[in-house]
């Protein structure tokens, strides 16, 4: 979690509870405005698929999905 996020879950706790989901539902829709569709990745999300690319993954489209664990 980057410091920006940590500092305004923190701030975040500092609500009365009506706030903290009036400003829970604010960030939602800045997210799916951004984001509609899920589709993108943030910087971290990036390094860590990077990182598994690099790590020995196999695709899916190499898996005999018809013979797994047949001998």
């Amino acid at each position: 979690m980057s410091g920006i996020t940590a500092e305004a879950a923190r701030l975040m706790e500092a609500l009365p509870e009506s706030d903290k989901v009036f400003a829970y539902e604010f960030i939602k829709k800045l997210v799916l405005a951004w984001d509609p569709d899920f589709t993108k990745v943030t910087d971290e999300e990036a390094k860590r698929i990077e990182a598994a690319e690099k790590s020995g993954y196999i695709d899916e489209e190499n898996v005999d999905w018809e013979n797994i664990g047949v001998d």
